[in-house]
């Protein structure tokens, strides 16, 4: 399994090179349309090569996407805590019962003969 992981780490690798060298050319980036820029008084430009904007656009994507996923598994992560804050008060519970439950078994056969000793 470890080389199926490395052979597609290098064929990854390649193809991101070989995206890489046939973007080279210098493209502007422009923050705004040119009319919006002028009407605005900002224009915001930047010259880049076009693989810095393809590879900058992925990861933008896989970031919003992660923050997406986050913010929508809210829910689930809220039950769960709360699931788990439950079960750990009723193992406490639990555990706290069974130390006492020599005393109370003691009281109930206590009980149990004085009944039967008043018959």
């Amino acid at each position: 399994m470890r080389y199926f992981r490395y052979a597609f780490l290098i064929a990854l690798g390649l193809i991101l090179i070989t995206v890489a060298l046939a973007n080279r050319a210098v493209v502007e980036l422009r923050l705004l349309p040119a009319d919006l820029a002028d009407f605005f008084g900002l224009s915001f430009i930047v010259h880049l090569p076009l693989f810095v904007i393809i590879f900058a656009g992925i990861v933008a994507g896989l970031l919003i996407g992660f923050v997406w996923e986050w913010i929508r598994e809210y829910k689930q992560r809220a039950e769960a805590a709360r699931v788990k804050r439950e079960v750990s008060e009723l193992k406490s519970e639990v555990s706290r019962l069974r130390g006492n439950a020599g005393e109370h078994q003691d009281e109930v056969l206590a009980l149990l003969e004085e009944s039967g000793a008043t018959r």
